[in-house]
């Protein structure tokens, strides 16, 4: 049967990480809603991740994967793989989809015992054997991770659908972050200068260098934002600000145009969990960052973003939805996709210089866009 005539009453989407290719993948699951509102969808996703996304309306439920059970001995790690295994069996789904492409993702697409399994011809670790439907991507190293996943929504016949970033905020959550940030000046600027990559981890000196020309003329707070292990550089890049650094005729307070004396720092490194993180970015103003979870999860609730790109090409990996704030290195070897490298001679040759006109324009905008909204 062609797969736009599908009719599947239960659904499984398996992506089960990491944060950014989460943020890649929520058009796919509005889109699965709209072309099948009826069925039962469930998003299989590590357990660390599945609070951002259990409150989805497009979603049904959710199918934690505790990937840590692996790191618990051989034993434990048999008996909860059979455990999964049973429960995706025990789901009876008849269409899943494989979005990550791993072994241990195509190993779920067996278990589930679903009679269409559709997953990417080019897909990893031999997991394209799993699949009963193979989706060729031949320009797939051309195309943005959003726009390559999209390829499954169009071959199931919705490619029409407008692709949307929606994401659950918990109300609770942005109002505490606001009472928490009411008093700090704006521009909140959401800041992650933390990536697992070294290759990714533009120097904290740049960032250090681009925020204090920020703060010069616009003022405002720079938050921190990350995974625990980040909490150093992020140190590193507060102390280095200092404060206060002198007036600024641009700050402005939160409820008013009156100048501030100092800029602001705040460090929620390591502090927040994931709803939290989603209420604090989608109540900033901007956000600066490398090529990491934060900068997707910015972008898919409709931040400015600004980052600089490395190691990964903005083309294929940039904020989706600010592809414009993404500034790549000029160096014969930029967008490799190294992990490690002994030169690193895209970090030096991409300046905060380089980035500060999208960084201006950004800020420029929202202070335009906020001194309107104050005056009327």
């Amino acid at each position: 049967m062609p797969l736009d005539r599908l009719t599947p009453r239960r659904i499984a989407l398996i992506k089960p990480s990491a944060l950014g290719d989460i943020a890649h993948s929520l058009p796919v699951l509005t889109a699965l809603r709209v072309r099948f509102p009826a069925a039962r969808i469930t998003w299989v996703v590590n357990t660390a991740y599945e609070p951002l996304i259990r409150n989805h309306p497009d979603l049904t439920d959710t199918l934690p994967f505790d990937r840590g059970m692996f790191r618990r001995g051989v034993w434990n790690s048999a008996r909860y793989a059979a455990g999964f295994a049973a429960e995706l069996r025990s789901r009876q789904f008849d269409l899943v989809i494989d979005l990550q492409g791993l072994f241990r993702t195509g190993l779920m697409c067996l278990a589930t015992g679903a009679p269409h399994r559709i997953g990417f011809a080019n897909a990893r670790e031999g997991s394209r054997h799993s699949y009963t439907r193979k989706i060729s991507v031949p320009d797939a190293d051309r195309i943005h991770a959003v726009d390559r996943y999209w390829r499954i929504v169009e071959a199931l016949g919705a490619g029409d659908v407008p692709k949307r970033f929606h994401l659950p905020l918990d109300p609770g959550e942005v109002a505490s972050v606001r009472a928490e940030l009411a008093e700090l000046p704006r521009p909140w600027i959401a800041v992650a200068v933390g990536a697992k990559w070294l290759t990714k981890r533009w120097p904290t000196t740049h960032f250090t260098e681009l925020l204090s020309r920020a703060q010069s003329r616009f003022g405002g707070t720079a938050l921190f934002v990350g995974a625990g292990d980040d909490t150093a550089m992020s140190q590193e890049v507060i102390a280095a600000l200092g404060e206060p650094r002198g007036s600024s005729p641009w700050s402005v307070e939160p409820t008013g145009m009156n100048p501030v004396a100092h800029t602001m720092s705040r460090d929620f490194t390591g502090r927040t969990s994931l709803p939290r993180l989603a209420a604090l970015l989608s109540v900033s103003d901007a956000m600066l960052g490398n090529d990491t979870g934060p900068l997707h999860l910015a972008a898919a609730l409709g931040r400015p973003c600004v980052a600089p790109y490395t190691c990964t090409k903005v083309a294929l990996h940039g904020p989706y939805t600010s592809m414009s704030g993404g500034v790549e290195t000029s160096v014969p070897c930029g967008g490799s996709y190294i992990k490690t490298c002994d030169k690193m001679i895209c970090m030096p040759e991409l300046t905060p210089d380089r980035l500060w006109p999208t960084f201006a324009e950004v800020l420029d905008t929202w202070q335009r866009k906020h001194l309107h909204s104050q005056a009327s």
